[in-house]
């Protein structure tokens, strides 16, 4: 009997349901697609969304019930402390998952939805929640911790957890290959860099500190989310701006990073404002920019040695503008940009760096449902055999 290769990618949002249908046996992807707006009209609800997924795979010929699906992975945001690792879905796992709501209250609600309407369609399938906080997880209590009370701490769940973690690892790994090395012995500064962002140090293939904490605002300057700032801001909005606790929130993570800035959280139409002379779109990019150099310089700290800086998502890849920004003026760190590398278009992995630059600066695509679909695969195989 042939063996099952085939591992579907589900990742659930509130309104949306993205899939990707991916062969392990050669990393081919033989589907993908999306479905918007859940909720409205033709789309009631996420088992409308799942079927509409079934309905277009079953009409290309690679339906839910075919034999070659070896596997479900889902997207799963927050894993808290407890799921450090790919994890096989039970009821238990449903409502572990259902207790870290507190934690990510967008997000989590969404991928439980998208998780047990497809196991309703396919009860006898394998299915794996892979977490966008697992990758982070290995980092010690020296970078996890916020210096707050320890058992106000514990008992509320306040640490750094850290997100993006699938791209870091996925990039990081491609780096090393990039390189010709194992990962193991490479030290990387990944930037993800998309309407979220995200930056992190990765010793050996472990990931030793990222820029996201407890949820994904703080770090970099962000398209709508400010990122770093003193906490005290917070009090004195709501203390002598009276503003709400919900205003406060929908201020940093919907009004604000480049958007507040300057009105726009497009790095291409940022650019062609500078280009004409205008000084908000400036001065919002070198706030970007500056918090972004501040990360690098941080991280080169935390890892002693760096091997490459890594580009990668949205922004990453495509803008060459960011690139050149951020690398500019860090010869003494042994990091050259040589501009027309980086001002090439490609799609590939590839090296930007200078020849005689001692750290090498990549540009690598990032592929989170290609790493959801290994880690899945790799779970199920590994049951298997034991």
């Amino acid at each position: 009997m042939t063996r099952a290769t085939r591992v579907l990618v589900l990742n659930s949002g509130s309104s949306s349901v993205k899939y990707q249908l991916i062969d392990m046996a050669d990393g081919a992807r033989l589907a993908a697609g999306l479905v918007e707006r859940i909720g409205e009209g033709a789309v009631p609800d996420h088992a409308a969304a799942l079927d509409s997924v079934a309905e277009a795979l079953g009409a290309a010929g690679m339906g839910l019930d075919s034999p070659d699906l070896a596997a479900i992975g889902h997207r799963a945001v927050h894993g808290g402390t407890r799921f450090t690792a790919p994890t096989l879905i039970t009821d238990e796992v449903v409502q572990a998952m259902r207790e870290l709501i507190p934690l990510a209250p967008l997000h989590n609600p969404a991928n439980i939805t998208g998780i047990e309407v497809a196991r309703k369609l396919r009860p006898d399938l394998p299915q794996v929640a892979v977490f966008d906080t697992a990758f982070h997880a290995a980092m010690p209590e020296s970078a996890a911790r916020y210096a707050i009370d320890t058992a106000t701490a514990d008992r509320w769940s306040v640490r750094r957890y850290g997100f993006h973690g699938t791209s870091h690892q996925y990039v990081s790994r491609r780096t090393a290959e990039l390189l010709g090395k194992s990962p193991e012995s490479v030290n990387v500064i990944v930037l993800h860099l998309g309407n979220g962002a995200s930056a992190s140090a990765v010793a050996g293939g472990v990931c030793v500190d990222t820029s996201m904490g407890l949820t994904p605002l703080e770090g970099l300057v962000m398209g709508t989310r400010s990122g770093d700032l003193d906490p005290a801001v917070l009090l004195h909005l709501h203390r002598v701006g009276g503003l709400s606790v919900d205003e406060i929130d929908d201020l940093l993570n919907r009004r604000s990073g480049l958007v507040g800035l300057c009105g726009d959280n497009d790095m291409r139409e940022i650019d062609r404002r500078i280009a004409v002379g205008d000084q908000r779109a400036r001065l919002a990019f070198d706030i970007y920019i500056h918090r972004l150099r501040k990360y690098v310089g941080a991280y080169y700290a935390v890892l002693g040695r760096v091997d490459a800086v890594v580009f990668t998502a949205g922004v990453g890849e495509n803008a060459v503008s960011v690139r050149v920004a951020a690398m500019s003026g860090l010869e003494a760190l042994g990091i050259e940009l040589d501009r027309t590398l980086n001002a090439a278009r490609s799609r590939e992995p590839r090296l930007v760096s200078g020849a005689g630059s001692r750290v090498a600066v990549a540009v690598v695509p990032t592929d989170e449902e290609l790493e959801i679909a290994g880690q899945t695969f790799g779970l199920i195989e590994n049951a298997q055999e034991r």
